[in-house]
C-alpha cells in the first residue's frame, strides 16, 4: 500500500507530517528518521482503529461528494 504523507519543516526544528487520506493522521521528528519512524508508527495506529459506522435517521441521505 502506497500513501501519499505532507513533510513540512517545523517552526523550532524538525519535521512535522501529515496524512492527507486519513484525516487527523499526523506525527513529528527531531529528525528525518525520526519522523519516518513516527509516520509508520502513526499510520498503524489511526489504521487500526475500530471504527463504528456512524447511526443515522433512516429518513436522512447522507453522500459524499467531491468538489
Amino acid at each position: 500500500m502506497k500513501i501519499k504523507v505532507i513533510i513540512h519543516d517545523a517552526e523550532k526544528g524538525g519535521f512535522w507530517a501529515e496524512v492527507p487520506g486519513i484525516p487527523g493522521c499526523a506525527t513529528q521528528g527531531k529528525t528525518f528518521e525520526e519522523l519516518l519512524q513516527n509516520l509508520y508508527d502513526a499510520i498503524e495506529g489511526c489504521l487500526s482503529l475500530d471504527v463504528q459506522p456512524p447511526t443515522t435517521d433512516p429518513a436522512q441521505r447522507v453522500f459524499e461528494i467531491a468538489v
